[in-house]
């Protein structure tokens, strides 16, 4: 038996290669799909239970009676009622948005923040010593965490140092996302200005961990707590203070229950914000979830490619070694033995690729540049990375050992004695297209190849089928890599048509004006505003936005519908028309700060903020309804050459930063690391189609040898009885490209489309690749084809005629 398996594998040595180096590169697609999920999960999940946290937090204004909310059937615990102040905070030229809380010295029990930098709140913080002074260089909001950790072995230009104040600091402690986008550290002294721009000094005391959402610009402020009486020295406007509480439920999933109860004993004029758990893992996962997901959905799909492909590879196996088997079997080998003998053969195969692939990626995997590496050492660092890494290859090799025992299966039937097979072939009529082709006296080799090639039906379906499938996933990714580019350089199909943000207390549109006089790379400037607003139901809070003028519209991205030209028209994105169960011309009514609005839906835009949770109107609108009368902010549309930093940077230096300018966030950029692991799905299912071309071209040899004779006897010389294998495996490659990348065109449009609408952002973004491309892959298939059939056809024809005649049992 063992001598049996190693003539196999010194007869089909490139093959085996293949299959497995393929499987490698599967094992190590769904390990690094288990790295990203936990990448993208864990530290959040980590937090969430560390802290005990919250389910539910709800902003309120200053007259409700947040505390009780404790009460409410289904509340397990609660935080304590917080007082809040809305400020900006700035460090080092960089600033940010803050909701300063009034917390005591004692940390809550429920959302309890977790120091992971410097102390919590004492006492003495109220009127501390002097702080010290650091010096650091200035960094934009919008400055990455993995710069902010290296800014001191990177920095090229200092900003002044922060002076100590005239009287003691009052301490701070900053949310983790917040202290990175300041740069901030324990010690640091922010400037924070309340809404009539007066400076207030606060000491950095502390840097604390939270599971709530994080810092983001233009979006949702960070989170600053400090003592209660610390709160009334720093802002006094009604507008600007309110309350928050953390809600922590019996039941996780009992948050839309639970806001419907707690708007109707507080009333819906007093609920500013809702945010739950959901809410805040998603957006701590980022796209860390997605990058796992599509890892793992490609990683399985190549599995299925790889398995179908030891399933041919035995088959061709079995059918080349009929007469072998038969002889076995009489000698007196069991069908049980037979079958354990190609089993074991092909599953070594495929524990040797699995092994090799789960070695690399335990040893090669935290080495990796980028998120990848970032991911890797994180999982390792995990529990569940003491099974996980066991479990996936394990199911890997018992799904390839599941399929290679069902092939296997089919050399236990063969029988003892084979039926001879006729000398003279049943007469077959020649099909109507070989016939067509001797008339236009096309080159034998091609005419006889493509007979070889679709002589049998069944046979050659197969062969087109199981070649096909991995050419489908490659034009799928292909698809993925082509619309990842698109909305990378694109911005505005992905509902991005502006560039930058710009944001001050003092600004109109005299104002702006102003400040882009001299500014020719800005071709536009749209006025806007946003609110929260509770949805029907009561349920939760969506974001209502209003960009634009009636005679001036802000260049929406509609997949659906058209834009608003009209009062109380307005556009949703997919995850608010699937939250409200509406669809594109019904009306919708939504509450903010208990003013109800009703907006009748005119059609359905791209949205990546949110989750797709946002009703976009004309600024016209949101004034009409009292919501808005002056604009928040203005959304600045560039030259498509201009760069955004150098734009951004010019105008904050010529208002003396009297203005916050920050880019716009594109969410593409967090899924960049995906091309590198594409390229590598591309290679991996590059040799699954090897591996199955080679199995293809052993079948076609072994079926042609008693056609050698028959091609000598009417004149074909050598080269050309080697073109007609070759042709013959270039017809069946063509066929499974022309078949593969056909579908993988429709089934790549509907993926993608499927994921957009899924996670909010609505289909229409999807892009499939160039012609172009798709001519270069089918060109490649054939190309590759008829060079690994080269080598085989050449041996073949150096056959002896003795060999080829034994081939008639």
């Amino acid at each position: 038996m063992a001598r049996w398996v190693r003539a196999d594998l010194r007869a089909r040595r490139g093959e085996a290669l293949f299959l497995v180096l393929a499987t490698a590169g599967v094992t190590m697609s769904l390990l690094l799909s288990g790295a990203f999920l936990a990448y993208g999960a864990s530290p959040w999940q980590r937090v969430f239970t560390e802290s005990n946290g919250a389910h539910i937090w709800i902003q309120t204004t200053t007259e409700a009676d947040a505390g009780a909310l404790a009460g409410l059937e289904g509340v397990e615990s609660a935080s304590r009622a917080f007082r809040t102040a809305s400020a900006t905070a700035e460090l080092g030229g960089a600033r940010a948005r803050i909701q300063l809380r009034g917390a005591g010295p004692e940390p809550p029990k429920v959302a309890r923040p977790l120091v992971t930098e410097g102390r919590w709140l004492q006492e003495r913080d109220a009127a501390d010593a002097a702080p010290r002074t650091r010096t650091a260089t200035a960094a934009p909001d919008t400055e990455e965490p993995s710069q902010a950790a290296t800014r001191s072995t990177h920095a090229t230009r200092a900003a002044p140092a922060e002076r100590a104040p005239a009287q003691p600091a009052e301490g701070i402690v900053l949310e983790s996302s917040l202290a990175r986008a300041l740069w901030a550290e324990p010690g640091d002294v922010l400037r924070v200005y309340d809404s009539r721009g007066t400076t207030h000094p606060l000491r950095v005391t502390g840097v604390a961990e939270s599971a709530e959402e994080r810092y983001s610009p233009g979006r949702a402020p960070g989170i600053g707590w400090v003592l209660p009486n610390t709160l009334p020295h720093i802002e006094h406007e009604d507008d600007q203070l309110g309350q928050t509480i953390g809600l922590r439920l019996d039941d996780p999933e009992d948050t839309d229950f639970v806001v419907q109860r707690a708007v109707t004993q507080l009333g819906d004029d007093r609920i500013v914000t809702v945010s739950t758990w959901q809410q805040a893992r998603e957006e701590a996962e980022g796209g860390g979830r997605l990058l796992g997901l599509l890892l793992g959905l490609f990683g399985l799909s190549a599995l299925l490619a790889a398995s179908l492909a030891v399933a041919g590879a035995i088959s061709t196996s079995i059918r080349g070694h009929l007469r072998d088997i038969a002889i076995l079997k009489a000698i007196g080998f069991t069908p049980g033995q037979l079958i354990r003998t190609f089993f074991l053969e092909h599953a070594a195969l495929g524990l040797l690729g699995v092994a090799c692939g789960a070695l690399l990626t335990e040893a090669l995997g935290p080495r990796m540049p980028g998120r990848l590496g970032e991911a890797m050492r994180l999982w390792q660092a995990l529990p569940a990375h003491a099974w996980v890494p066991l479990a996936i290859p394990l199911g890997a090799l018992l799904l390839i050992t599941g399929t290679t025992a069902l092939a296997a299966w089919r050399a236990g039937r063969v029988p003892p004695v084979p039926v001879a097979r006729p000398a003279t072939p049943a007469v077959r009529r020649m099909p109507g297209t070989v016939r067509r082709a001797l008339g236009l006296r096309l080159p034998p080799a091609l005419v006889l190849g493509w007979r070889g090639a679709f002589h049998s039906r069944a046979r050659s379906c197969a062969a087109v089928a199981r070649l096909a499938v991995p050419l489908l996933l490659i034009t799928i990714v292909l698809g993925a890599w082509t619309t990842l580019d698109r909305l990378e350089h694109n911005p505005e199909k992905v509902g991005i048509p502006a560039a930058l943000t710009v944001r001050g207390d003092t600004l109109d549109d005299a104002a702006v004006a102003r400040m882009l006089a001299e500014r020719p790379e800005v071709t536009a400037a749209y006025p806007g505003a946003e609110a929260k607003a509770l949805v029907p139901g009561q349920t939760g809070t969506i974001t209502l936005r209003g960009l634009g003028m009636d005679r001036d519209p802000y260049p929406l991205t509609i997949a659906d519908g058209r834009a608003p030209h009209r009062a109380h028209e307005a556009v949703a994105g997919q995850g608010l028309l699937d939250l409200l169960d509406v669809r594109v011309g019904d009306w919708v009514r939504v509450t903010v700060g208990g003013r109800p609005q009703v907006l009748h839906l005119v059609g359905r835009s791209i949205e990546p903020e949110e989750d797709g949770r946002v009703i976009s109107t004309t600024l016209d609108t949101l004034r009409a309804g009292g919501l808005a009368q002056h604009p928040g902010f203005y959304h600045l549309v560039l030259d498509q050459d201009a760069d955004p930093a150098a734009v951004a940077a010019g105008l904050s230096s010529a208002a003396e930063s009297r203005v916050d300018v920050r880019e716009i966030p594109n969410p593409v950029h967090e899924l960049l690391p995906v091309h590198g692991v594409l390229g590598g799905l591309v290679t991996v299912l590059a040799l699954i189609g090897l591996a199955e071309l080679s199995t293809t071209i052993a079948a076609g040899v072994r079926d042609r040898r008693r056609d050698l004779l028959a091609l000598r006897a009417i004149g074909l010389t050598p080269r050309q009885i080697i073109a007609v294998i070759v042709a013959g495996t270039s017809f069946t490659a063509l066929a499974a490209a022309l078949v593969g990348t056909a579908a993988g065109v429709l089934v790549s449009g509907w993926l993608i489309d499927l994921q957009g609408r899924s996670s909010g952002i609505g289909a229409g973004i999807a892009q499939h690749p160039p012609p172009a491309v798709l001519l270069l892959l089918v060109a490649a298939v054939v190309t590759g084809a008829v060079a690994v059939s080269l080598l085989p056809a050449s041996r073949a024809v150096r056959q002896r005629l003795a060999d080829t005649l034994g081939d008639s049992l």
